[in-house]
């Protein structure tokens, strides 16, 4: 079996890496401040927006990974659509948001051990854009980088095993929140409904498709699926309703136990609203246990993800070969794995704010990946309509438009003039920057074409 991924992925493995992957750590760290800025119904009302807007985006993916089972996903439907220069776009835009969710995930992992023992954080190091760098914090994050890495490249078994028991911590976290929150909260706090207005609503729309980023997961590993090929389609879109069921839930039980005024300065306002309705502290610190599961969930995907979406660019001739090599004995990308890792390694070192504006890029970059796939699917339904599709859509031309108008609509909030716009000059830079190193293997991948000619 050298030389090729295994199929070894069964359904629970492909709904863990992707639910995993979606939920990961946001509920626990940013309901508060979704409801601070929105409102209760403002917040509600922007995930069922983006919810179904991912939802629409999902379906066409899920057609899509049916007919087209290859690892890269995204890069081979768009590919096919359009050839190698938008291919290239759309996937180097999709590694960037990968590997800021890589790079973020170390450094959240501090936040969340901070919480359920303050003294962990010790022995500053310096600042880093206006943020302080712990020792503490750096050690734990690159640790858990290693260690992770390591499972990754010892194959996709051990790395699925570990994703269904992160994600079953987070739903047995989930079910106590809910049970919890629902049945002792008061309706009287979910007043104001709305925050801010439309304003309050877009800052929260702005968040909703890295919030969502994770059921792509799918594609990446469609050669390591052992299912049949409608099934990978139907999952697929089943995490992500998944996903927008689990973010209202949460939403409606932290607005249920506090009014907006009252989460300004609350950093886990999931954790304690568990607290509070359930009456001790143990409940918060077992929300909070649930979100490291969810830290190492969305962490351990994307390490995944990412690697085999390096490995599929290399695997085309787009980025150094040596990235598209296989272990000789785990049968997994691990050169691209070793890569992927490197960024989660050093992220610690650089803080939190830098990141926070990492993630708002990758975000704008993952609204482009999707725009290109929805334009990919209607090309393909035009171009190949015998095309064997066996998670075929009904209406399929209709939900490919709107998918698209909907990743458009979602990128020009984005954009200057929007009430949610990413941060000039600092977010803006990092998208001129990855754009630019992008050209750099762009021309150089051209030139070694141009060249064995």
């Amino acid at each position: 079996m050298n030389g090729q991924l295994l199929r070894v992925l069964g359904r629970r493995d492909v709904i863990a890496l992707a639910f995993g992957a979606i939920i990961g750590w946001s509920w626990v760290l940013l309901t508060g401040t979704w409801i601070y800025t929105a409102g209760s119904l403002g917040a509600m009302l922007a995930f069922l927006v983006g919810g179904v807007a991912m939802i629409l985006i999902g379906l066409t993916y899920a057609e899509l990974a049916s007919a087209m089972p290859m690892v890269g996903g995204e890069h081979v439907y768009s590919h096919r659509a359009f050839g190698p220069g938008l291919s290239f776009i759309c996937t180097w835009a999709l590694i960037l948001a990968y590997v800021t969710v890589v790079a973020f995930e170390p450094v959240a992992l501090g936040v969340a051990i901070d919480y359920l023992w303050p003294e962990f954080t010790t022995g500053k190091l310096w600042n880093f854009a206006g943020d302080t760098v712990w020792l503490t914090w750096v050690v734990t994050g690159m640790s858990g980088a290693l260690f992770l890495t390591f499972i990754n490249v010892r194959g996709v078994r051990p790395a699925a095993f570990l994703q269904f028991v992160v994600t079953s911590i987070i739903l047995l976290a989930g079910i106590l929140f809910i049970a919890g929150t629902v049945p002792a909260g008061s309706v009287g706090n979910l007043i104001p409904l709305f925050r801010e207005g439309l304003g309050g609503t877009l800052s929260v729309l702005i968040m909703v498709p890295m919030m969502f980023i994770g059921f792509d997961v799918i594609p990446q590993t469609a050669e390591e699926i052992s299912l049949p090929y409608r099934a990978i389609g139907t999952l697929l879109v089943l995490s992500v309703c998944m996903a927008m069921a689990w973010y209202l839930l949460m939403i409606l039980g932290v607005g249920l136990t506090f009014p907006a005024d009252e989460l300004e300065n609350q950093l886990m306002a999931t954790a304690d609203a568990s607290s509070v309705a359930w009456g001790s502290t143990w409940a918060g610190q077992l929300i909070v246990l649930g979100g490291i599961a969810g830290i190492i969930s969305s962490w351990n995907a994307f390490l995944v993800a990412g690697s085999r979406v390096v490995y599929a660019l290399a695997r085309a001739g787009r980025l150094p070969g040596w990235l598209g090599e296989l272990h000789t004995r785990y049968n997994t990308p691990h050169k691209a794995i070793l890569l992927i890792g490197l960024f989660s390694f050093l992220a610690p070192l650089f803080g939190r704010q830098i990141l926070v504006w990492c993630i708002d890029a990758g975000g704008f970059a993952v609204v482009i990946a999707y725009g290109i796939v929805a334009a990919s699917f209607l090309v393909l339904r035009q171009r190949e309509p015998e095309m064997e599709r066996p998670y075929r859509l009904k209406h399929g031309l209709l939900v490919g438009w709107l998918a698209l108008l909907l990743s458009c609509a979602l990128l020009l909030v984005y954009l200057p003039g929007s009430p949610a716009a990413l941060v000039w000059p600092y977010e803006w830079l990092i998208l001129l920057g990855w754009s630019l190193l992008g050209l750099v293997f762009w021309r150089r991948a051209s030139r070694d074409r141009q060249s064995a000619v």
